[in-house]
C-alpha cells in the first residue's frame, strides 16, 4: 500500500488518531500491548511517517549543530563519521561549525545558534577558550548541549573525555623507557582541559622515573602554522634540544617532522616523535609515527545517541552532570623505537 497516514492506520485498527499518533511516539500513557499492535499494523500497512509535518507539529527543526575547533585535525573528522552514523537513523541533519581555535568566532557561532533553530548541541571549545558566558546562555536558553574532548567543566551536562591523563603517562614512559632524557611536551594552550590532562601525566611520568621537569621544554605554539613551524625550529635549534617530543595535537608532530627534516635531524636516530593523533596514514610516514589514537567513533557514536535519547523521548531528565571516559590506545611505530 501506499499513501498510508496516521488517520488510515487509525481506521484499520479500530483506533482514534490521537492514540495512534501517541503509541508511534512510544509515549508513557500508552500501554504496551497497544503499542504493539500499533507497530504491527503500520508495518504491515507500511506506514512511513513524514518527519517534516512531524517537526513541525512539534516545533523542532530536526536540526543538529556540531562546533569544532579544526578541521585538519583527523580526530573531529571522525568523530564526525560516528555521530552522523547515529543522527542519520533519526532523521536529523548534522550542521558543522568551524571555530578556527579562534574565542570571537565562537562566540559569533553560538549566538547564530541561540538566534536560530536547532534542537542540540555538541561542541569541542576552541584552545582560546577562557570566559564562558556564551556557553552558559546555551544552556539557559534551554538547547541540549554535549561537550566532547575540549569541555566546559562548569555547565552541567554530560562531557565525553578520553584519559589523557594516563595516556600522557604512558606515552613518556614509553619514551623514557627508550633512553630518552630530555623529552619536549608541544601543546597548543595549557587553558584545554584535556591539554592539562595530558600535560599532568607527561609531569607525573618524569618524576616517577626520575627525571627532573624542565619548564623550558613545555613549549607553547600558536595556532597559525607558520607560527608553530618557526617556533618549533628555533626549539630544535638551540645547543641542548630534547632527545624527544610528545606532540599534544598532531599538527604539532607533522611540524616537527618537516622542521627535523628542513635541519638535517634524524628521527629516531636524534628525535624520537609520539603525538596524540587518529591520522590514519600515521604508518605511511617516515618513519611511521608512534601514536595516542582516541576512540573517535566512538565518541561521536555515544554522545549523538545520548542526544538523540534525549530529543526523542518524552520527559527524558536533562543530561547528568557526569564526564564519560573512553580509553586512547598507544600505537608503537618506528618514530619513538630505538633501532
Amino acid at each position: 500500500m501506499s499513501g498510508i497516514n496516521i488517520k488510515k492506520l487509525a481506521e484499520a485498527l479500530g483506533l482514534a488518531p490521537s492514540t495512534v499518533s501517541r503509541a508511534l511516539n512510544d509515549s508513557h500513557e500508552i500501554s504496551e500491548k497497544t503499542k504493539k499492535r500499533v507497530l504491527q499494523m503500520a508495518d504491515k500497512m507500511n506506514y512511513q511517517p513524514n518527519p517534516f509535518a512531524r517537526s513541525l507539529r512539534e516545533h523542532r527543526s530536526k536540526t543538529i549543530a556540531m562546533i569544532i575547533p579544526d578541521l585538519v585535525n583527523n580526530f573531529f573528522s571522525q568523530v564526525i563519521e560516528g555521530v552522523e552514523e547515529i543522527t542519520q537513523q533519526f532523521g536529523y541533519h548534522l550542521l558543522v561549525y568551524h571555530t578556527h581555535e579562534n574565542l570571537e568566532k565562537e562566540k559569533e557561532i553560538v549566538s547564530h545558534l541561540l538566534n536560530g533553530r536547532v534542537d542540540g548541541i555538541m561542541m569541542s571549545v576552541s584552545h582560546q577558550t577562557k570566559e564562558i558566558d556564551h556557553l552558559n546562555r546555551i544552556h539557559q536558553k534551554g538547547i541540549p548541549i554535549i561537550f566532547f574532548d575540549r569541555i566546559c567543566e562548569s555547565i552541567p551536562t554530560t562531557k565525553f573525555v578520553t584519559n589523557g591523563y594516563q595516556s600522557g603517562f604512558e606515552a613518556t614512559s614509553h619514551l623514557v623507557e627508550q633512553g630518552c632524557k630530555r623529552i619536549a611536551f608541544l601543546l597548543l594552550s595549557r587553558e584545554i582541559s584535556i591539554s592539562q590532562q595530558r600535560l599532568k601525566g607527561y609531569v607525573d611520568a618524569l618524576d616517577h622515573h626520575g627525571l627532573e621537569l624542565d619548564e623550558k621544554l613545555i613549549l607553547r605554539c600558536d595556532n597559525q602554522e607558520g607560527e608553530y613551524h618557526g617556533i618549533i625550529k628555533k626549539f630544535l635549534k638551540q645547543s641542548n634540544k630534547p632527545d624527544a617530543v610528545l606532540a599534544a595535537v598532531e599538527k604539532l608532530a607533522i611540524s616537527t617532522y618537516y622542521v627535523a627534516k628542513e635541519l638535517e635531524i634524524s628521527i629516531p636516530d636524534d628525535l624520537k616523535v609520539v603525538s596524540f593523533s587518529n591520522m590514519k596514514i600515521a604508518d605511511l610516514l617516515n618513519p611511521s609515527l608512534t601514536t595516542i589514537a582516541q576512540p573517535t567513533h566512538e565518541f561521536g557514536r555515544q554522545a549523538a545517541s545520548l542526544l538523540m535519547k534525549k530529543l526523542n523521548k518524552k520527559n527524558t531528565p536533562d543530561f547528568a552532570d557526569e564526564v564519560i571516559v573512553l580509553p586512547s590506545t598507544l600505537h608503537i611505530r618506528s618514530s619513538s623505537t630505538r633501532k
